[in-house]
């Protein structure tokens, strides 16, 4: 008996031996805006078929179009905001820098995730050869299919010539109008029920997953912390955005911490930060983020509480099971965008 438990060890020590290790941050290159996080189905970076390998690896540089055809797939671009292209879409990067990025999407459909943007951010998309400034935090919708852009969450500013127009949170406009364009209500509930909107959801909530898997450990654990961006969570096999300074919640209400508010995530002072809306916790907003007392005057806001009762209900928490380690496919690898060195962030 004590030998077959002696060969057990030894046969678990030499596949721990040859198994290869997960992918670190420090082993990917550092990505800049344009890089592919994230494909499903048929990608192709012009005439170049993609696939897993490419995720991480690729990334679109200025005058290059991404199609994504049978597929769908997930662009990085600043810290803090993803673009999520459907079947039959294809975007076009137009600059890549960090205080002036600009997407252009040529066909179908794509999403616009902002978490979190700086005054410096001059963060745009065209569609119909307009140009749309993203102003805030949000959810983007642009569709060349219909010719409309959607403000679900946020706020925009649409540019055609010498005419500007703003955008709130639940309005459109039609690209295809003539005369005055004025800004005009739409149903959100409609469009929360297409396939792409859920995609993108999902993905968003994948990725806040990660961030509470990872944050806690950056600073402590050798990975290495070089303030807010983009960070790679190998058992997620995905990169994560990452705040340099307290709770950022993205427009689906997921939480993304940075490492002084993550050591209890989903727990925080002793209190349960719902990591998805819900009646009650929607009340606070999506656009506003929170952190410790001692981080007031650098843009972190002290929000409210809630008991730890509710865990559990009407968000389906962390760590609970699912996820993309569940079967759902999200396990395609990652790409990053690493300004200051290995496994770090872009200030």
């Amino acid at each position: 008996m004590r030998a077959s438990a002696t060969n057990i060890g030894y046969a678990l020590l030499l596949l721990l031996t040859f198994l290869p290790p997960p992918l670190r941050a420090e082993d990917r290159t550092p990505a800049r805006p344009g890089t592919l996080n994230y494909i499903e189905g048929q990608v192709y970076l012009g005439t170049r078929p993609l696939n897993s390998q490419s995720v991480g690896t690729v990334e679109l540089q200025p005058g290059q179009t991404l199609d994504t055809r049978n597929g769908k797939a997930e662009i990085l671009l600043i810290p803090g905001v993803f673009v999520r292209l459907g079947d039959n879409a294809a975007a076009r990067m137009v600059s890549s820098d960090l205080t002036f990025t600009e997407i252009s999407l040529d066909e179908g459909e794509a999403f616009v995730e902002v978490v979190q943007i700086q005054p410096e951010n001059d963060l745009r998309v065209i569609e119909d050869g307009i140009s749309t400034r993203l102003q805030k935090v949000g959810l983007y919708d642009f569709d060349e299919n219909l010719h409309v852009v959607r403000v679900l969450d946020g706020e925009a500013i649409l540019r055609d010539g010498d005419r500007a127009t703003k955008i709130k949170g639940g309005h459109f406009v039609s690209l295809s109008a003539t005369g005055i364009v004025k800004a005009q209500k739409f149903d959100k509930k409609s469009v929360e029920a297409e396939d792409l909107y859920r995609w993108t959801s999902l993905r968003s909530g994948y990725l806040a997953e990660a961030n509470a898997d990872i944050s806690p450990i950056y600073p402590t654990g050798g990975m290495g912390w070089f303030g807010e961006g983009w960070y790679w969570d190998p058992w997620f096999d995905a990169y994560t955005f990452m705040p340099g300074d307290g709770i950022f919640y993205s427009p689906f209400g997921w939480g993304f911490y940075s490492p002084s508010c993550a050591y209890g995530a989903p727990y925080f002072g002793g209190r349960f930060y719902p990591h998805r809306f819900n009646e009650r916790s929607s009340s606070f907003g999506a656009q506003r983020h929170y952190g410790l007392p001692a981080h007031y005057g650098r843009g972190v806001r002290y929000g409210p509480r809630y008991g730890t009762g509710s865990f559990g209900r009407g968000h389906g928490g962390f760590h609970g099971g699912g996820g993309p380690h569940g079967g759902n496919g999200f396990h395609a690898g990652g790409g990053g965008f690493h300004g200051g060195g290995a496994g770090g962030g872009h200030h």
